[in-house]
């Protein structure tokens, strides 16, 4: 694994899952001081600004904001704790997608999607990006979201700063496979 990429699940640990793991202090909003970061961090990665800037500025998926003066930094989304990203409620597009393993497919034709261990359902814009969400958990599957019918009912959406839409729930009858 690459030193980027080790500090890159470093970073999504503790901004998404557990800044306490590293004495790390978060604010409802889900920031936490960049220079309490780096001195938390384990010193095997050697995680310094300039890598945490090449983390930041390199992640395909942006995962990770700097606050405007640089000085803070938190996960866009992805959380399975509980922060306040400061997102509003906007209308989704017609359709969105959402990519899974095929192993997946029972429970979601049953249950819907639903977000698991984390605060929201994670949907894409297109196709491809879902296809690489998918292919991370094994044989890729391609879910199209009526994403408008799930708004119409009442379902929230939001979109994160890195472009991923985000919902609490999205019903069996709103989906199908692409």
């Amino acid at each position: 694994m690459s030193d980027l990429v080790a500090a890159s699940k470093f970073l999504s640990y503790v901004l998404r899952h557990a800044p306490e793991a590293h004495d790390v202090d978060m604010d409802p909003q889900g920031w936490v001081e960049v220079e309490q970061l780096l001195a938390n961090a384990p010193a095997h990665l050697g995680l310094d600004r300039r890598r945490l800037d090449d983390v930041v500025a390199g992640n395909d998926k942006r995962r990770f904001a700097l606050s405007p003066d640089g000085r803070h930094i938190r996960a866009s989304q992805g959380h399975s704790i509980d922060v306040d990203l400061e997102l509003e409620p906007v209308t989704p597009p017609a359709m969105l997608y959402h990519g899974t393993a095929s192993r997946f497919l029972d429970a979601i034709r049953r249950d819907g999607l639903r977000p698991g261990s984390r605060r929201h359902v994670h949907l894409s814009p297109d196709t491809t990006t879902a296809r690489a969400v998918g292919s991370r958990h094994g044989k890729p599957v391609i879910l199209t979201v009526d994403a408008a019918a799930s708004h119409a009912v009442g379902h929230a959406f939001y979109r994160s700063a890195n472009g991923v839409w985000l919902t609490d729930h999205v019903a069996p009858d709103h989906l199908a496979e692409a």
